[in-house]
């Protein structure tokens, strides 16, 4: 998507098409006032797929306590203009993290979910900051309060690795 312009939907996600260097940074415990961060690297690589109406995006993580890894999967409703997002941890095969749904305006992707985080109620938002053609920032945040407030856990800052 191209910075300034309104959104054309299918072409949404196509500033995150390609390979890219990423920087992790999360919270080691989430909602629990924690104020510690790991940080870590990782690779991540996404490709067209469903026409150009979703992607794949695969990832390898480097935890410090060893790597693993996982795919997020994105689908456009044409009818909607609404994109859904999947996570799948590699570590948990068989287990698809709730769909967070939303869209891009203003240059800037919002995706929100109703989710459960060890037993309680939660809000879960993605933000997609295309910044430029060779950079980009994706941001994890929950609400315990029903949007009130968030707590930013996650970010992850990719950098291409070809132009």
């Amino acid at each position: 998507m191209s910075a300034g312009l309104p959104s054309s939907q299918e072409s949404d996600f196509d500033f995150i098409i390609g390979d890219w260097r990423v920087r992790h940074r999360r919270l080691k415990h989430r909602l629990a006032g924690c104020t510690e961060w790991q940080e870590f690297d990782g690779i991540s690589s996404t490709r067209k797929i469903l026409g150009g109406r979703g992607n794949v995006e695969d990832n390898l993580l480097h935890l410090p306590e060893g790597p693993y890894r996982a795919a997020a999967f994105r689908s456009l409703d044409v009818a909607s203009g609404q994109w859904a997002i999947w996570w799948l941890d590699g570590r948990s095969p068989h287990h698809l993290d709730t769909p967070v749904v939303g869209r891009f305006s203003d240059v800037q992707g919002r995706f929100y979910a109703e989710d459960t985080l060890a037993g309680r109620p939660i809000r879960v938002r993605f933000l997609w900051l295309p910044m430029t053609a060779d950079a980009a920032r994706w941001e994890q945040a929950f609400s315990a309060d029903a949007g009130q407030t968030w707590e930013t856990n996650w970010t992850m800052d990719f950098e291409r690795t070809q132009p």
